[in-house]
């Protein structure tokens, strides 16, 4: 847990009060009208955030920023976290518990993008309005918005950072790497995946980088849960698989910090060198990691601003103005295009590391 940030979360209502100045600078810009019938309503009203399990530091940060962000800005808050188990149950009781308080708002960070529709359908019938954050909830017309950083991106940069690294170590291919995703459950995961994908493949297709065990699915890479033993248990497979002699690794691709740090503790016991292995969310034992040398980068998706961003969004909402959005073509659901408003996400490696942390209190003194 991020406990410097958390410690100072008081602050974070001021903050949600400020324009951050965040939108992507490319082709998705340049919308500012969204989906919905803004009406308005009472500036005390109820809003309510329904976020999956605490299975990152981030997602800790956002529960404790959006209780005090909402209360500062003069809402009724109601937080909640699903269970840690992998069905969706616990979201579905909690959203629908929001819709009969009488929330105007219902901010969801979803647990299995796929099976929230019922519920999403009632909070609509109810005069709510739906935003999707950090995870695109598919397949029904009754979201209004999403909030995220660039996923796309983040996979580009994953995939780049991944390169890089290797030809800092080996300046000539091929490359042999491994390839990971996120839950399959969770929209981001594919979007990540192909992100990266769109600068690997190429480089793939020519031989210049190898998959040796020759897994490039989605199917084959997915971790559920996102969970660091399933991670572990995989690259334990892999390594006694494909790389029991003298075949070297040079890289996996890793789309989180979780899952690095999992993938890094499964080859070092394997007593393999470390090779570039790729990360995100900026996790405190992961920039400490990249600051030693063994994982090689992560990406900086700053919560702060993220859930700042969310609250403004919901007091546009309740003033009865249409929020900012800066995306109106890339996130179709399944049964529409949800008007976006996306963030740039940095990537981070130990050259970098003080410069875009400068700003973070728990982080910045890990990079000195």
């Amino acid at each position: 847990m991020r406990r410097g940030i958390i410690r100072g979360i008081a602050a974070v209502g001021a903050v949600a009060l400020l324009s951050l100045g965040t939108a992507c600078s490319n082709h998705r810009e340049g919308s500012t009208s969204g989906s919905g019938d803004a009406k308005g309503f009472a500036k005390n009203s109820l809003v309510g955030v329904a976020l999956p399990a605490k299975t990152s530091e981030n997602w800790v940060l956002a529960g404790d920023l959006f209780t005090n962000g909402l209360k500062d800005a003069g809402f009724k808050a109601d937080v909640q976290y699903a269970g840690a188990s992998t069905t969706v149950a616990d979201q579905q009781a909690q959203i629908s518990s929001m819709v009969t308080k009488g929330a105007k708002v219902i901010v969801i960070g979803a647990t299995d993008a796929s099976q929230l529709s019922t519920q999403v359908a009632a909070a609509k019938q109810a005069g709510a309005q739906v935003i999707a954050y950090d995870r695109l909830i598919t397949n029904t017309k009754d979201v209004d918005y999403y909030i995220a950083f660039d996923n796309y991106k983040v996979g580009q940069l994953q995939g780049q950072a991944l390169i890089n690294g290797m030809k800092a170590k080996k300046p000539k291919g091929p490359w042999t790497i491994e390839l990971f995703s996120g839950s399959p459950d969770d929209n981001n995961s594919k979007v990540f995946f192909d992100g990266a994908m769109s600068v690997l493949k190429p480089l793939i297709d020519k031989g210049d980088i190898v998959v040796g065990s020759g897994q490039t699915a989605i199917k084959q890479t997915a971790i559920q849960g996102w969970k660091a033993e399933n991670a572990q248990s995989r690259m334990d497979g892999l390594l006694t698989s494909t790389y029991s002699g003298k075949k070297k690794l040079d890289g996996v691709l890793s789309p989180n910090d979780t899952l690095a740090r999992a993938i890094i503790t499964s080859v070092k016991g394997a007593g393999k060198p470390v090779p570039v292995v790729t990360g995100q969310d900026s996790e405190v034992e992961s920039v400490k990691s990249i600051m030693a040398g063994e994982q090689y980068s992560t990406i900086n998706k700053d919560t702060r601003k993220l859930v700042a961003e969310t609250i403004k969004m919901v007091q546009s909402l309740q003033k009865g103005d249409k929020p900012q959005i800066n995306d109106t073509k890339s996130y179709n659901n399944g049964s529409k295009v949800v008007p976006a408003y996306l963030l740039p996400p940095v990537i981070v490696t130990k050259e970098n590391a003080a410069e875009a942390y400068a700003n973070d209190p728990q982080l910045a003194p890990l990079t000195k």
